[in-house]
């Protein structure tokens, strides 16, 4: 398999990585009336991408590199754990980071998916998956922004019955804002959080029934 069509493999929502039951905040965001139309399902992302998406992308293309440990308890987990304030936030990260090496196991057999643990951090999984595909660290970065909108965007289009032609335009919109960001991601591990996401993510977790995991 290419670099390119891994990359598309990587990004395709079809990935049987549990990444579906998650909405990276978006159910809250709406429960809360922050997000109720597409313009403001706009800014959502636009700023999930310029934090969140940012500090997992950086911190999976520095695993990818070396430059961050993949091994458990190494300091790909703890470099994340610092980046994500909210348990819930990283409960969820674990749990989709489990998954992702569930399938890893079964495409590349032959790597040592057990050093990281039965439950890494979503972007660490990411940075080893990346360097078993024969990726770019750039184009690691890139599926971690892109995924990244993604899930929430699809989440959003679900919970507010949007015309999903236009929730597509809109992906297609911030697609230039994604490879900006992945380009940054690459150049270097970022050190922020987003105060907003943080509380959204842990409210979530306290709400009777919620419709997605996180």
């Amino acid at each position: 398999m290419t670099g390119y069509s891994m990359l598309l493999a990587l990004s395709d929502s079809r990935l049987p990585t549990g990444g579906h039951v998650h909405s990276g905040g978006v159910e809250e965001a709406v429960t809360s009336g922050l997000v109720v139309d597409l313009a403001t399902l706009a800014a959502f992302l636009r700023r999930r991408i310029r934090t969140t998406a940012l500090v997992a992308a950086s911190i999976a293309a520095a695993v990818h590199r070396g430059t961050l440990e993949s091994a458990a308890g190494g300091t790909g987990d703890a470099e994340t754990d610092a980046r994500t304030p909210a348990p819930a936030a990283r409960q969820a990260s674990r749990a989709q980071g489990r998954g992702l090496v569930r399938l890893a196991r079964r495409v590349w057999p032959s790597s040592d998916w057990g050093a990281l643990g039965a439950t890494p951090h979503l972007a660490v999984a990411l940075g080893a998956v990346g360097a078993a595909g024969a990726l770019d660290p750039e184009h690691t970065a890139l599926s971690v922004v892109y995924t990244t909108m993604t899930g929430s965007a699809t989440a959003a289009q679900r919970l507010l019955a949007l015309d999903p032609g236009d929730v597509a335009a809109l992906t297609f919109e911030l697609a230039p804002l994604c490879e900006q960001t992945a380009a940054e991601a690459a150049a270097g591990l970022a050190d922020l959080s987003d105060p907003l996401l943080d509380v959204l993510a842990q409210r979530h977790l306290d709400r009777e029934r919620p419709l997605f995991a996180s």
